[in-house]
């Protein structure tokens, strides 16, 4: 629903640069970015057609959180701390965390004149509680109106840390027009309107931008327009940033460490925040099928890996250590849980536990090195975007590394859009994607969001976002628990976070790889206003939904 990819990592790719230069080319026959001062060029990592698809809970939106659709409050995900107001001004408590009370802003309207009230709020939660598929947070309140500004949302139980979640990771929808449609967790909503700071402009299969909405309750962005481009890969993005055709892309380029000096007037900044991993369909009564379906091949795979290797050759050192109980290792160190058998995924290789794993499996080397059982060989396929040459240099690499191990696995490159679908429906053995954090800086969002039963569903279904399909009664336990503990209460939170950790290490849905220093390069001879690491004011990654949005409003042209 609000996905990173969705939030999905941006990652740009290898392509010809006569073929770059001539997508560019027509953006403007202008210097800079190739647009007027007041547009902003990005590059998300998008390499095909784009189809249009503005449905904040879709698992291929395509773009709209935040910048069309807004959600009540902005949480700062890299720092704790109050959140900002949007659509919502103020929210309070009851004492026992089961009533949840919010003020809304009288003052605002749709795109299309129609006036906001509390009855599009409601209608919003009450459209996610009816398909699941939407419901991408496992929301499970009851919303009514009070007045026109003020909303009461309760709970059947104390539920403390599904604030954040409602007041800042669902998405407002127009009930005037979504009351109208008979699917709405199908529709593409390709004339998409809302109350964001911005509203879609144009769209064509290479380009599409936004405009800046001049009724926007607080006032029009300096940004008067957004130009999202579909680069074929990481060489154009590179050419790009050097022609300055391009204002922000979030994603690597090559000697990334150098970013000043290699592309003047632009500065890059790094934050470790999303977690690589493989994913695995692994839940066989989801109807998942293949040899990542059993728990030793996953954990074999996790043993097998040269971590340190790979940060140097996929990702320029950029990455840093993971935690199998995927607790952040510096935001989350004090919650990494001891019971865990490793805190920190080892950045060399185990080839003789993978094989003790195997072999206490059941598995055994055939004649090409290859551990197989039951005459199966050990052999599986990752699904990769074409032109994402850091994921697909990091899956050619653990390949390599896998092979010394008696593991077989082999890249397939994929359009993004049938990446999504195939990570969406479960149709794959394995998978490279990272996750992503929640609304507020704790790993509680992380877990509810990949590991829950109320998140995920069988193959050929939308899983949004537990992509994985595995489940655990001791984890959805422990979640609902957690929701029910004050965050001040470390004591009992911390036993829940045992409970849920060691489950994930046991279990191994995602196979951890390493925790992405997310980095970005920004124009800043053009623009004003990025986030920078002593003012970083939400998540700087052009594809981090509703961070960007925060950012599009506080950039100015430079004067």
């Amino acid at each position: 629903m609000f996905l990173q990819a969705n939030r999905r990592r941006a990652r740009t790719a290898a392509v010809g640069a006569v073929a770059a230069a001539a997508l560019l080319a027509g953006c403007s026959g202008g210097g800079g970015s190739g647009a007027s001062d007041e547009t902003l060029v990005v590059y998300t990592g998008q390499s095909g057609d784009y189809q249009a698809n503005f449905n904040p809970y879709s698992p291929s939106v395509l773009e709209g959180p935040g910048t069309i659709f807004e959600p009540l409050f902005f949480y700062n995900l890299t720092k704790d701390e109050e959140p900002a107001p949007r659509l919502g001004t103020e929210y309070s408590w009851n004492e026992d965390g089961t009533e949840l009370s919010v003020s809304l802003r009288d003052d605002v309207t749709w795109s299309d004149g129609e006036k906001f009230t509390a009855d599009d709020v409601v209608f919003t939660l009450d459209m996610i509680t009816k398909h699941p598929t939407m419901n991408g947070t496992g929301y499970r309140g009851k919303a009514e109106v009070v007045d026109d500004t003020h909303v009461k949302v309760t709970f059947d139980k104390p539920s403390f840390m599904e604030g954040p979640q409602v007041l800042g990771r669902i998405w407002i929808v127009p009930e005037h027009i979504w009351g109208e449609i008979e699917d709405p967790s199908k529709d593409v909503m390709k004339k998409p309107v809302g109350t964001g700071p911005f509203a879609l402009d144009s769209f064509k299969a290479q380009a599409f931008t936004l405009k800046a909405n001049a009724g926007y309750w607080d006032g029009e962005p300096a940004v008067k327009k957004i130009r999202y481009l579909s680069l074929s890969g990481n060489q154009a993005g590179a050419d790009a940033l050097a022609a300055g055709k391009i204002d922000w892309q979030t994603g690597p380029v090559p000697d990334i460490q150098n970013v000043e000096k290699n592309y003047p007037g632009y500065k890059a900044i790094t934050v470790p925040m999303n977690q690589t991993v493989l994913m695995t369909c692994a839940a066989t009564d989801k109807g998942c099928k293949g040899p990542q379906t059993d728990q030793a091949v996953r954990k074999a795979i996790y043993h097998a890996l040269d971590r340190t290797q790979i940060n140097k050759l996929a990702f320029q050192g950029t990455s840093f250590p993971i935690s199998p109980g995927f607790a952040l290792p510096e935001r989350d160190k004090a919650l990494i849980s001891d019971d865990l058998e490793q805190q920190l995924a080892p950045m060399e290789p185990d080839t003789a536990q993978a094989a003790e794993v195997l072999e206490d499996a059941g598995y055994r080397k055939n004649g090409e090195g290859i551990y197989a059982k039951d005459g199966e060989p050990l052999e599986m396929t990752v699904k990769v975007v074409t032109g994402w040459t850091d994921y697909i240099t990091a899956v050619d690499t653990m390949g390599q590394q896998l092979k010394k191990a008696g593991i077989k696995v082999t890249a397939q490159q994929l359009s993004w859009n049938e990446w999504s679908d195939a990570r969406g429906q479960g149709e794959f053995e394995l998978l490279i994607d990272s996750l992503y954090q929640g609304p507020a800086p704790d790993p509680y969002y992380l877990y509810n969001y990949f590991f829950s039963s109320a998140t995920t569903a069988k193959v050929g279904e939308a899983a949004n976002p537990n992509f994985s399909r595995w489940t655990d009664e001791t984890v959805d336990q422990a979640l609902d628990e957690l929701k029910e503990i004050s965050r001040e209460d470390t004591a009992e939170r911390q036993k829940r976070f045992d409970t849920i950790q060691t489950a994930i290490e046991k279990g191994m849905p995602y196979i951890p790889v390493l925790t992405g220093g997310t980095t970005s390069e920004y124009n800043a001879e053009k623009f004003t206003g990025w986030p920078t690491e002593d003012d970083m004011y939400a998540f700087p990654a052009v594809w981090s939904r509703p961070d960007h949005s925060q950012i599009f409003m506080n950039l100015k042209p430079a004067e």
